[in-house]
């Protein structure tokens, strides 16, 4: 930002900063700077729109520099922020989680769809890698009769997590727990489930030359890659077969790339397997019933 400006309007740094994100060639760069003035003025972004005229101030102005700067290196919005919205949620994220998708919001909207009508009884819900907790938070602000059980193997995760229930006002019972030691003793042996969910790492390491700077070079890569996501899938899905309830049913969002062997590999346990799309028409997410 120049300091020879003298006045610097919400218009003029909407304008100028979408030019310098354009040439930085950070994504999305006009919601960028939209965000991170309306953070910075604690606005709803709507209402930039209605004061373009109004001058920033050289605190703001000196607040909103060093969110430019960490933007224009391409770290995410949200890490910057500090937060991220999720099905009516405010989930709290840093470095050391995932920041939520779309993908797993649209998840979240499939489970309730599809046990609307047993929203008064109380399943017991597990949800494995939990990260920042979204998907049992958003699912208990939705249908607070259910039992939510959410593990992760990362203990900053987990606080992290806890915070975010805390935040929301959502009751999850947290374990620290690593996916591979499912199938030994734990502390979820003996338990059983109506309905389990997972949105584990799933990204192939050769996919990340196809990814954004923003996403491989912020994200946690333990939450975004594994080498042989396949095998995560099968241990999962051992540990669930096991662990459902009679008529439990398993929620898994997937490598679009491997969805189709993944549910292949399901129908020798589950009675039905089916594969759903995303938004994007992508094959993302597979529903399992243990014994339809």
């Amino acid at each position: 930002m120049s300091k020879n400006e003298k006045v610097w309007t919400i218009l003029s740094m909407l304008e100028w900063a979408t030019d310098y994100f354009q040439i930085k060639e950070v994504p999305d760069p006009r919601l960028s700077i939209e965000w991170l003035l309306a953070e910075t003025l604690n606005i709803k972004r709507l209402d930039l729109y209605l004061q373009f005229d109004r001058p920033l101030t050289e605190s703001e102005l000196k607040e909103l520099r060093t969110k430019v700067k960490r933007r224009s290196l391409h770290e995410p919005l949200q890490y910057i922020t500090g937060y991220s919205e999720f099905h009516g949620c405010r989930i709290e994220v840093n470095p050391t989680v995932l920041i939520p998708r779309v993908e797993t919001e649209q998840l979240v909207e499939i489970i309730l769809a599809d046990q609307s009508e047993r929203k008064e009884q109380n399943l017991d819900v597990l949800d494995i890698g939990t990260g920042s907790g979204c998907i049992p938070i958003a699912l208990a602000k939705s249908v607070p009769a259910w039992r939510f059980t959410a593990i992760d193997n990362s203990a900053e995760a987990l606080t992290l997590a806890k915070n975010n229930a805390d935040l929301n006002q959502a009751e999850i019972e947290f374990i620290q727990e690593n996916i591979f030691n499912l199938a030994g003793q734990n502390e979820l042996s003996g338990r059983s489930f109506d309905l389990i969910i997972s949105n584990p790492p799933y990204i192939l390491e050769e996919e990340k030359e196809s990814m954004e700077k923003q996403v491989y070079e912020f994200e946690p890569p333990e939450a975004l890659f594994h080498q042989n996501p396949l095998r995560v899938y099968e241990i999962i899905n051992e540990f669930s077969f096991q662990n459902l309830k009679e008529t439990g049913t398993l929620y898994l969002e997937c490598n679009d790339k491997l969805t189709g062997r993944i549910a292949k590999d399901m129908k020798n346990r589950f009675s039905t397997v089916d594969i759903l799309n995303d938004y994007d028409n992508n094959e993302r997410f597979i529903r399992a019933v243990k014994n339809s």
